[in-house]
């Protein structure tokens, strides 16, 4: 029998998050994913600290990104990767309207670090953009595809990581530790994305899941070198490849690429760019959102071994290292969580 520190569910963007606590704290652990949810996998990996709809600051956005993007950098060294893409976004105006709300969201103390107060005039003239862009501050690109890959890999390496589905009838709780099959830990974390619908332990917990389907164009013309937010994003992935995204789908909670979506997205960008273009790939895939759009993290109602962190939604690259530092600082130091992240807001 294998004794570890941790057994971790999930090998996602909140998985990860976690694991990066771990390792830095010397603690033994073990990563089961069977790579059924394919949300981490699929994103376009944007950090952004705005609402770009509305104009407002994402909730803890400084706190977000202060804490993930030095984790992201050490990542990079220790995996001999590169993951972070610093690239602007530009928000495309329709209107002189669009301008004015966005110059006085700039003046807004919460906002005035993120939205540049200059207003971008488009040079591209395969870009639909007569009234020029707005230059959100602080962003940029997580390649979340190839962080996967290589944490894997990493961990596969170490004997620390499990390619198999976690079977919850296996998992025996004990006083003061867990036993599977063969191993035995002290706590296990549950960070299995919308799987988490099928975790007898946490499927009580509001997760809705909304699933987003996903392009990849190419476009030799278009030569852009920033992040575009219109109706969609167009975000450059090199060798004049085009991430555009995404749908919203509240009902399906499968990965199955519908032609639907596919025209809705086509549609879509056609609005933005003149060029002619080729769909060369299509992905869905399922964000653990949550009706408040607040992570779900915490501890168990019954089983102080068994742990969640969950919910992440469509900001996964900033939020993540944020509440894997709340959980687990919460396990091993005894700290309170943040009260709008704790699962017990949803206790009557």
């Amino acid at each position: 029998m294998k004794h570890v520190d941790y057994i971790v569910v999930g090998c996602g963007l909140a998985g990860i998050a976690f694991c990066e606590r771990l390792y830095a704290h010397q603690k033994s652990f073990i990563v089961f994913d069977n790579a059924s949810q394919q949300s981490s996998r699929v994103a376009a990996g944007l950090y952004n600290p705005v609402v770009l709809k509305r104009f407002t600051k994402v909730w803890n956005a400084k706190s977000q990104l202060e804490l993930a993007m030095p984790k992201y950098k050490e990542l990079e060294e220790r995996l001999e990767t590169t993951l972070n893409h610093n690239i602007p976004v530009y928000r495309r105006f329709t209107s002189i309207e669009e301008q004015n709300d966005w110059f006085t969201a700039s003046d807004q103390p919460v906002l005035c670090d993120f939205l540049s107060t200059q207003i971008k005039s488009n040079s591209n003239p395969t870009i639909n953009a007569e009234f020029g862009f707005g230059e959100v501050l602080h962003s940029g690109r997580i390649n979340t595809t190839q962080l996967v890959k290589s944490y894997t890999d990493d961990l596969q390496k170490n004997n620390q990581y499990r390619h198999e589905a976690f079977q919850y009838d296996s998992l025996q709780i004990d006083e003061a530790e867990v036993s599977y099959k063969d191993l035995r830990s002290k706590y296990i974390v549950f960070a299995e994305g919308f799987g988490l619908k099928y975790n007898p332990f946490f499927s009580h917990l509001p997760l809705n899941g909304t699933k987003g389907e996903m392009l990849t164009i190419k476009a030799p013309e278009l030569k852009m070198d920033f992040i575009l937010k219109s109706s969609v994003f167009v975000v450059p992935l090199g060798h004049d490849l085009y991430w555009i995204g995404s749908t919203y789908e509240w009902d399906d909670k499968t990965h199955n690429t519908t032609e639907e979506a596919k025209q809705e997205l086509i549609q879509k960008v056609q609005k933005v760019i003149t060029c002619d273009f080729e769909v060369v790939d299509q992905v869905a895939g399922i964000r653990p959102t949550t009706k408040d759009r607040r992570p779900l993290v915490g501890v168990h109602s019954k089983y102080d071994q068994l742990f969640v962190l969950n919910g992440l939604g469509t900001r996964g690259v900033m939020i993540s290292h944020y509440v894997a530092e709340q959980l687990f600082n919460f396990i091993e130091n005894k700290l309170p969580l943040d009260e709008e992240i704790d699962i017990n807001r949803f206790m009557d």
